[in-house]
C-alpha cells in the first residue's frame, strides 16, 4: 500500500530527479525519492546495529557472518 504526500524540493533537486528519470536511472520521480529514502533508512538502521556491536563487543559467532558479509557488494548503500 502507499500514501500520496506533497512535498517542497528545491528546483535543484527537481532538476536532478527529471533528469535522471529522462536518463533511464529512475522509473518516476516517486520511484527515486522511495529509492532514496529506503537506502537513507536501511544506512541509519546499519549505524545503529554498528553501534550497538560496538558497545557490546564482538561476538565470536558472529565471525564467519561478518567474513561473509565483507564479500557481498552493497552497492545500493552509497
Amino acid at each position: 500500500m502507499s500514501k500520496q504526500v506533497a512535498l517542497r524540493l528545491s528546483n535543484d533537486l527537481v532538476a536532478y530527479i527529471d533528469e535522471a528519470v529522462a536518463e533511464g536511472r529512475a522509473t518516476s520521480r516517486a520511484a527515486l525519492v522511495a529509492d532514496a529514502l529506503d537506502r537513507d533508512r536501511r544506512r541509519q538502521r546499519a549505524e545503529r546495529d554498528a553501534a550497538i556491536l560496538a558497545a557490546e563487543g564482538t561476538d565470536q559467532d558472529l565471525d564467519e557472518l561478518a567474513d561473509y558479509a565483507a564479500t557481498v557488494p552493497m552497492d545500493d548503500l552509497d
